[in-house]
């Protein structure tokens, strides 16, 4: 049975106007209920999680100063969310979310967070929604449990995983590849083991074929034993954050090639939603909504 990781928590409050859709997190389980893809039984309720499996990622000062509501105001405005105990405590449980479905993907094959996907995530700092990195997390986590050898984080959101790549950038056991838009965030880009920047405007046949060659790559070069996905849909030509141009049966297709790479290979996938940021919210929940739709088609 395919597990999800869900919380309350998730839908936080933020203040009126703000431009980060939340609404996505309480909608998007709703949806997946409603239509009959998901039952109550496929979500389980992530906790706060071992502070040891944080800060075997996160400098263990920032993580402190962090959980203590200590960062620098000019920090704490570059991620974006009015800093609370609530909102890290958040943070914190997404990341139970992810690791958590480490072990729900070994046993199943897949295994879905509704959230997550914090690739701005820095070793020592948090910026652009991100405060700590959930798959960075889980990936260090599968390495030193003796869990997987040689782990793939496939980062395929619109923004490069600028903190993805700087806390791997010295671990070989963990390759990280990042396809993202080249003129989008973050302006400075890190040192991924692949990085592809595509130009504004890149439609589906450019950018699905650029994919099927890049998952043949990665097959035959890094051979992982398991593999994050960050499925963010700022892909799409509607999002307003993102400089790419894909349709919504584009970024289906999209999904459909990765789950049916790993299904096909046996190789576990633990996904993270990642971004999206498209006007109308019935866009974001379709889209996410398609991934999940797939995985029961695929795995169930």
């Amino acid at each position: 049975m395919l597990k999800i990781a869900y919380h309350p928590i998730y839908k936080h409050p933020l203040p009126e106007g703000h431009r980060f859709p939340m609404l996505k997190y309480e909608l998007l389980p709703e949806q997946l209920l409603h239509e009959g893809t998901c039952t109550p039984e496929n979500f389980f309720e992530p906790e706060i999680p071992n502070d040891k499996h944080i800060v075997a990622v996160h400098d263990p000062e920032y993580f402190y100063d962090l959980i203590n509501l200590k960062i620098p105001p000019r920090e704490a405005r570059k991620i974006g969310f009015p800093l609370s105990e609530e909102l890290v405590a958040r943070e914190r449980i997404i990341a139970d979310g992810t690791l958590k479905g480490c072990h729900f993907a070994i046993q199943n094959g897949v295994a879905m967070n509704i959230a997550g996907g914090t690739h701005h995530a820095y070793s020592n700092r948090g910026e652009a929604f991100c405060m700590l990195n959930d798959q960075a997390i889980g990936a260090r986590y599968l390495i030193n449990e003796g869990l997987a050898k040689k782990v793939l984080i496939l980062d395929l959101d619109v923004h490069q995983g600028n903190g993805t790549a700087e806390i791997f950038q010295d671990d070989p056991s963990v390759f990280t590849c990042s396809v993202h838009g080249t003129k989008n965030y973050p302006f400075k880009k890190e040192i991924s083991d692949i990085d592809i920047a595509l130009s504004p405007g890149t439609e589906d046949k450019e950018y699905l074929g650029m994919l099927e060659g890049l998952l043949d790559h990665l097959l035959k070069k890094v051979n992982p034993d398991f593999i994050f996905y960050l499925c963010g849909v700022d892909i799409l030509a509607s999002d307003k954050l993102g400089t790419l141009s894909l349709s919504l049966e584009g970024c289906r297709r999209r999904d459909q090639m990765v789950l049916e790479m790993c299904q096909n290979h046996n190789i576990p996938v633990q996904c993270s939603m990642g971004g999206g940021y498209s006007p109308d919210i019935k866009t974001i929940v379709q889209a996410h909504a398609n991934t999940f739709r797939l995985v029961q088609a695929i795995y169930f």
